[in-house]
């Protein structure tokens, strides 16, 4: 019996559809492009470059005295901490430097590779040697902090003291990570993070502050945060990268927390929103020598809500630090 024939007319609708939504897509991503440039036009580098290992690393230092790296959580940048103002509470005393991380604010994340803590540590390592840093006190903030840890760990002589903010140490189960993990999916991650990533960002932008920044009110200060940065293409891709290996990266690196030798001060919001203060407390019982200071009513972005404390967390490692060493003198004598 012969198959009934298919007219060609009834795919023309589905034709249409397709190359209707193709040209969308489109669009969308040469209107997304424009924007990413619009915002780097209007927020400049605040400080200066230096290439390490084919990453071209965007930083500012501010200050003199002992040496202090600041790194950011995911998806921000060097205006986080800007904004803040603990660069210039900290430059009063030491001497800041203050990575944009690849992928972030005006540095470069080369494709092909991954960007996990250790290779994030050993990038900063040389850097810092290229800027004539041979010791400095580290301080990461959420993501950053096991930036900080694989410091601590892989290069020990250069990390004096460590300071651990909001940070995130442990595998859980974390269903709230799907969604912002997409767009690093290979291919399909690229369209999405060029296309609907952008759009849904600034859509979600209000919702997602409250949630970093609760219980505690989104204080003035922030108001100055370049948002069009922050929903670049470039940049949410490279955060969803982080997102995506957030689990499998605090399986990884919970197991190098007993080589953590130096002054610790680990320090976090108890009404966290988005990391719990769990976390914190477990990594204290796990680094003996750690001291932990936990702030009743903060949330995540405690760098910005609770400044003076976080400014108090590495004054604290500094002073245990310059103890240690004059204790190891004293029994040399």
């Amino acid at each position: 019996m012969a198959l009934p024939r298919t007219s060609s007319s009834s795919f023309r609708p589905t034709v249409a559809v397709v190359a209707g939504g193709a040209a969308l897509l489109a669009a969308t991503a040469l209107v997304n492009r424009q924007l990413a440039r619009n915002a780097e036009r209007a927020n400049p580098p605040r400080g200066k470059f230096i290439d390490v290992d084919g990453v071209r690393v965007h930083y500012v230092e501010r200050g003199s005295g002992r040496p202090l790296l600041l790194l950011h959580g995911n998806g921000t940048m060097i205006e986080d901490l800007q904004s803040s103002g603990l660069i210039d509470r900290a430059a009063e005393r030491y001497r800041v430097i203050a990575f944009d991380r690849p992928g972030f604010g005006h540095s470069s994340r080369p494709r092909g590779g991954v960007w996990g803590p250790n290779e994030q540590a050993d990038l900063f390592r040389k850097a810092l040697d290229r800027l004539g840093i041979q010791r400095a006190i580290v301080l990461g903030h959420s993501w950053a902090a096991s930036i900080a840890v694989a410091l601590a760990t892989r290069h020990p002589a250069l990390v004096e003291g460590l300071v651990l903010a909001s940070g995130y140490y442990f595998p859980t189960s974390r269903l709230d990570l799907v969604a912002p993990s997409v767009p690093a999916i290979p291919v399909l991650g690229d369209v999405i993070s060029n296309t609907i990533s952008p759009v849904l960002a600034r859509l979600m932008w209000p919702t997602l502050l409250r949630k970093v920044f609760g219980p505690q009110p989104v204080p003035g200060k922030f108001a100055g945060f370049p948002v069009e940065m922050a929903v670049r293409p470039s940049q949410l891709h490279a955060s969803a990268e982080e997102s995506a290996m957030m689990i499998p990266m605090a399986a990884a690196v919970s197991k190098t927390y007993c080589e953590v030798t130096m002054p610790t001060v680990i320090i976090a919001g108890e009404d966290d929103r988005l990391i719990d203060v769990e976390q914190s407390a477990r990594l204290h019982r796990m680094i003996r020598h750690s001291r932990l200071r936990r702030l009743a009513g903060a949330g995540h972005m405690i760098h910005q809500t609770e400044t003076s404390n976080l400014m108090a967390a590495i004054d604290e490692a500094a002073s245990i630090s310059v103890q240690g060493a004059r204790d190891v003198i004293t029994a040399s004598r």
